[in-house]
């Protein structure tokens, strides 16, 4: 009965956030705003040096994933669901164009009404793109994940987050924290990569092909990410 709540809970979700941006192919709007929030997002995290992610961490991420205004809660069972972007590296560290995601998961406890947060996943090594890339993957099972230390120099020295081939974060009424985000659903947003390239294109063509020019859309939050941590000289 939990389980048939949750899943509820899921549906609803998705559906209101069908209902505010009702996919339309062809149509770019959508992903050019997400761009541009997911950019807002990051460098609002990032201005506060004792707040923010690790450099260090930043640094050695193969890919960063952010989900501007993912929906979580519910009544008496929570639930999340959102749309995001993400971002890997290439060979000399510089920032792919972008690839599209979904994040969707449910939370037990009791919890009452609904509210936005910023998401931010660091992937840390190959064998988490490899689960990035596949067409979906559940967040602690099919790839460790942990929540990630907060603080521009914190140290990330423990076993947990050295192991963990994702770190998690959130931002929710101005509170940012890591998050443990064990048991989401990411997937590839098919859909979304048609409408904002024009054609099919999977997560592997953009991410770990690199072929895929950086569209104009998406410069800001590759200079945004690259301010932060730039690629080798």
């Amino acid at each position: 009965m939990k389980h048939l709540i949750a899943s509820f809970a899921l549906t609803l979700l998705a559906v209101t956030a069908a209902i505010a941006a009702p996919p339309r192919r062809g149509d770019r709007s959508d992903e050019t705003r997400r761009l541009k929030r997911a950019s807002e997002v990051f460098t609002e995290i990032m201005a506060s040096p004792d707040k923010g992610i690790p450099v260090n961490l930043l640094d050695k991420a193969e890919c960063v994933a952010i989900v501007p205004g993912m929906s979580k809660g519910g009544i008496g069972v929570g639930g999340r669901y959102g749309k995001g972007v993400v971002m890997c590296r290439k060979g000399d560290r510089s920032w792919t164009a972008p690839s599209f995601l979904t994040v969707e998961g449910g939370s037990f406890g009791l919890q009452l009404g609904f509210e936005k947060v910023d998401l931010i996943m660091l992937i840390m090594n190959r064998h988490g793109m490899d689960a990035l890339i596949g067409d979906k993957f559940t967040v602690g099972a099919d790839a460790a994940a942990a929540a990630g230390p907060v603080g521009r120099n914190a140290s990330a020295d423990t076993d947990v987050k050295l192991n963990a081939e994702i770190l998690t974060y959130s931002r929710a009424k101005g509170l940012f924290g890591g998050l443990a985000l064990n048991g989401a659903v990411v997937k590839q947003d098919h859909d979304d990569n048609h409408s904002f390239y024009g054609r099919d294109l999977d997560a592997r063509q953009i991410l770990i092909d690199g072929s895929v020019p950086m569209p104009a859309e998406a410069r800001a939050l590759a200079v945004t990410l690259s301010r932060t941590s730039p690629a080798k000289e």
